[in-house]
């Protein structure tokens, strides 16, 4: 998950890096506000920064100085709606005003191909790490940390020099990197990044823009980072998912997917996609996957209720092809999860849509006489993979 600025600014206050006073607001007003407050700090001096989780904010025109609490408010109200790659600025920002003297760049990130950490830094922070890593090599220090014991002073004091920072700057520098592996270490990161790190007029070294990417798979360990979540981002049918413990991703297209492995399910949807190219809804289109959901090993009636009721909620969706192959999980208990399945839905007010299953495997057979026994409306079982596919495609196609 990466985070916005002001929450990684959040972050870096809590565990001690030097940062600047800064608050959000969503609206003008708000902006003001926060302008008359902040830039008491910093002589009226603000800087409305637009909150995107991309780059390019500044050269897009989403990072604007104000002198005085109404330019804040006129900054906001052109920042606020403004498009940046493809993300809409529903948040801004309103920061501290600094007198920078140098500006540098620092982070910390998970090197994947040599299993280890990689902690780079320059003395030439703020502009596009990467021109600087192609043009400029040399002036970007890479040095790998070890997981085990991460940024000590000796460390730290290795990639200050390593960056060819002069004695006194690196001293004050020091100190800092320590703190920014402290984030990155406590609280699950997979990217820690400040440019600038910048070192002002008096001389301090400061934060000013942060970027902190979090490993999902630490959630467990930290439930306070749900508050991070922006749910205005996610489609709801995710979020439903999410509170359902489903491994859902939404996709445009209008055959609802369940199947039981990630493997098995990503296979489907190319069998799918492959089996669409063969008919035409009304519109003109070809039919194809609404969705990946992995139900895993445990497709019980509860479970497999859920996938359905996600699936079922999704206009878009005309048809269901649940495709399981029985391993973990006998083939009989998924179809007598399917059919409970169908009573708790009923039980619920939904209505099914066709549902087209193949099941394989482990109590095959088995489960393939509990579905034809239950007779359940709008479900057609189809022993192949191939030839579920296309009749799911077929029956998405025909669906007004």
């Amino acid at each position: 998950m990466d985070l916005y600025e002001y929450q990684a600014r959040d972050i870096f206050e809590q565990h001690g890096v030097p940062v600047l006073v800064g608050a959000t607001a969503t609206t003008p007003a708000e902006a003001r506000a926060a302008a008359e407050t902040v830039g008491a700090n910093s002589g009226g001096v603000t800087v409305v920064k637009a909150q995107v989780k991309t780059g390019g904010r500044g050269k897009a025109g989403g990072v604007k100085v104000a002198k005085t609490a109404d330019e804040a408010e006129q900054y906001a109200e052109q920042i606020l709606g403004m498009d940046i790659k493809g993300h809409t600025v529903k948040t801004v920002m309103i920061a501290q005003g600094a007198q920078i003297a140098e500006e540098y760049y620092f982070s910390i990130l998970l090197d994947r191909a040599n299993r280890t950490y990689l902690a780079m830094c320059s003395k030439e922070g703020g502009m596009d790490i990467e021109t600087l890593a192609v043009e400029r090599p040399e002036a970007l220090a890479r040095i790998a940390v070890d997981p085990n014991v991460g940024i000590d002073e000796a460390k730290a004091r290795e990639i200050v020099e390593a960056a060819s920072f002069e004695a006194e700057t690196g001293d004050k520098i020091v100190p800092v990197l320590q703190k920014l592996w402290e984030v990155y270490r406590d609280e699950d990161a997979t990217l820690v990044e400040v440019n600038p790190l910048v070192q002002t007029a008096a001389g301090d070294i400061v934060a000013l823009d942060g970027k902190v990417s979090i490993d999902g798979n630490s959630d467990f360990r930290h439930p306070e980072h749900e508050a991070f979540v922006d749910h205005s981002k996610t489609d709801p049918l995710e979020v439903l998912a999410i509170e359902r413990n489903l491994n859902y991703v939404k996709l445009d297209g209008d055959v609802g997917i369940i199947g039981n492995g990630a493997g098995l399910v990503m296979s489907t949807l190319d069998v799918v996609a492959y089996a669409g190219e063969e008919f035409e809804n009304a519109d003109g289109n070809h039919p194809k996957p609404a969705n990946f959901l992995d139900i895993g090993g445990g497709a019980n009636a509860e479970v497999m209720a859920n996938g359905l009721d996600v699936i079922f909620e999704d206009k878009q969706v005309k048809a269901v092809f649940v495709n399981v192959f029985g391993g973990i999980t006998a083939c009989d208990a998924v179809a007598d999860g399917i059919v409970k399945a169908y009573g708790i839905l009923e039980g619920h007010g939904k209505s099914p849509k066709p549902l087209v299953v193949r099941l394989d495997g482990n109590n095959a057979e088995e489960g393939r006489r509990i579905l034809d026994e239950a007779a359940l409306p709008l479900l057609e079982r189809v022993d192949t993979m191939d030839g579920a596919a296309r009749r799911v495609a077929e029956l998405a196609a025909a669906a007004n």
